[in-house]
C-alpha cells in the first residue's frame, strides 16, 4: 500500500481507470498498491462525466475535460501522451482534407475530437460539420467525410476507401514541434490529495515494468499482433507528464479556447497547468 505521512489511501476513495491499451500502464498495479480504493474501468468520456457529477474523486481523463471541469487538480506526472506518431488516434477522410465537410467524431473521443477540428482549422481554415460516431460502430458506417477513431480501434486499419489517414499524435508533432498529452489523472474539487502523487507516479513506474505481460494480455482482447502492441506501448507512449509535454500541453489548452469558446474573450488555461 502506498502511504503518505502514514496515512493510507482510504477505502472511500473511487478511482477511474481507462480500458483502453494505452492506459494500462497507468492502472494495472493499482489494485495491489491501494486494495482499500474502489475502481471503475471505462471509457475516459463517461471517466470525464463519472468525475464532473462526483461518482468518482480521481480519474485518467481526456486532458480537454481538465479545461472544462473548473477547480479540477492535476494529481500526478503520470499521464498518456506521444511525442510524434500515436498510432491510436486516427483521422481518416475520403476526401482531400481541404474539402471535409462533415467529420464525424468516435464517441469516446473528447481530447482527439478537439484535436483534430484544431488541426484543421488552424492549418486549413475549415470547420466542419460534427456527427457522433457511436462506440462499436465503423468507420465505413458513416458517410461522413471524415472520422476520427481513438483507443484500441483506433489501432485497427479502418475498412474502405480513404484518400488521406492521419495519426493526429505525429501531425500535432510536425505542426507544433511538441508532444501531445492525451489524458492524465486529476481530482475533482474537495479531494484529499495526500498520498496521490505517490500513489499514482509508483503505479505508473510498476506498470511500465509490464509492458510485455500487458501487451500479451491485450492482444487477443482487441485484435491487435502481440508484437505491435508492445511496439506501441515502448515506442509511441510517453507515460510522464514532463516540462516538454506540459508546454504541449499548455498550447493545446490555448488552441481548444479558440475553437470551443470563439466569442468569448481569452483566459489563461496556462495557469491552471501547475510547473513541476
Amino acid at each position: 500500500m502506498v502511504k503518505s505521512n502514514e496515512r493510507p489511501i482510504g477505502p472511500s476513495l473511487r478511482i477511474g481507470a481507462v480500458t483502453y491499451l494505452n492506459a494500462r500502464p497507468l492502472s494495472v498495479e493499482l489494485a495491489r498498491l491501494a486494495p482499500e480504493a474502489e475502481i471503475v474501468v471505462d471509457l475516459p468520456s463517461r471517466l470525464a462525466d463519472g468525475l464532473a457529477q462526483g461518482r468518482l474523486d480521481v480519474a485518467i481523463i481526456p486532458s480537454i475535460e481538465f479545461l472544462r471541469q473548473p477547480g479540477s487538480r492535476i494529481v500526478s506526472d503520470a499521464c498518456v501522451s506521444c511525442d510524434g506518431p500515436v498510432r491510436s488516434v486516427m483521422l481518416y477522410s475520403r476526401v482531400p482534407i481541404a474539402r471535409i465537410g462533415t467529420l464525424a467524431l468516435d464517441e469516446g473521443s473528447r481530447t482527439s475530437a478537439v484535436l483534430a477540428r484544431i488541426l484543421l482549422r488552424e492549418q486549413f481554415h475549415i470547420e466542419p460539420r460534427l456527427r457522433p460516431l457511436p462506440i462499436g460502430a465503423s468507420a465505413d458506417q458513416s458517410d461522413a467525410d471524415a472520422v476520427v477513431l481513438i483507443g484500441d480501434r483506433g489501432m485497427l486499419p479502418a475498412q474502405g476507401p480513404f484518400e488521406v489517414v492521419w495519426d493526429l499524435g505525429e501531425q500535432w508533432k510536425r505542426w507544433t514541434g511538441l508532444p501531445f498529452v492525451f489524458a492524465m489523472w486529476v481530482a475533482r474539487p474537495g479531494i484529499e490529495m495526500d498520498g496521490l502523487e505517490e500513489l499514482f507516479a509508483a503505479a505508473r513506474d510498476a506498470g511500465v515494468l509490464r509492458f510485455a505481460e500487458i501487451a500479451r494480455a491485450a492482444s487477443p482482447e482487441i485484435g491487435v499482433p502481440e508484437a505491435e502492441c508492445l511496439s506501441y506501448l515502448r515506442d509511441n507512449l510517453v507515460f510522464h507528464l514532463g516540462p516538454r509535454q506540459r508546454q504541449g500541453m499548455r498550447r493545446f489548452f490555448e488552441l481548444a479556447e479558440k475553437v470551443e469558446n470563439p466569442q468569448s474573450p481569452a483566459s489563461n488555461p496556462q495557469s491552471l497547468i501547475p510547473n513541476p
